[in-house]
């Protein structure tokens, strides 16, 4: 389902964060990192998931990891979902789709008999190299910490 396979190195990328500052692929690097990628801010999935990350990430950095989120919504639409949820992570900007082409995550999708482009929910574990390590396809998006703590082993 992916452009990207275990073993790669995410490509090379530049995006904006929920605060409105700078981020590239040497941002991933120098440690582990769950990088996920959602459709939309403050819709009931997406906010699912991203409790459940929020509530893993003291977790996750005990094991090293880092957590960036990626969607197509803007720097406003994000700092307002980062606030309104008090989430601990970096949301990235990535309204242009660049990041989430390169990655294979923007595809084609079928909702209530309507087609249209958007990103199909993945998260990518990364090393310290920005190495991919596993991909989560199926991501349940109510335990996507669960998910991730089983692929690193409990």
């Amino acid at each position: 389902m992916s452009n990207i396979n275990i073993g790669d190195i995410i490509p090379e990328f530049q995006s904006v964060t929920d605060k409105g500052l700078p981020f590239t692929l040497n941002d991933l690097k120098g440690s582990p990192t769950v990088l996920y990628f959602y459709p939309k801010d403050n819709t009931s999935g997406c906010t699912l998931e991203a409790k459940s990350l929020r509530d893993g990430k003291a977790e996750l950095a005990r094991r090293g990891y880092k957590v960036v989120g990626v969607s197509p919504d803007s720097v406003k639409s994000h700092a307002g979902f980062c606030t309104k949820h008090e989430l601990n992570f970096t949301l990235l900007a990535d309204t242009d789709h660049s990041l989430s082409e390169a990655m294979g995550v923007w595809r084609l999708k079928k909702m209530c008999g309507r087609e249209y482009m958007g990103i199909v929910r993945t998260t990518f574990l990364l090393d310290a190299d920005a190495r991919v390590t596993h991909i989560i396809t199926k991501v349940d998006t109510k335990d996507s910490f669960g998910q991730i703590i089983k692929l690193l082993g409990e």
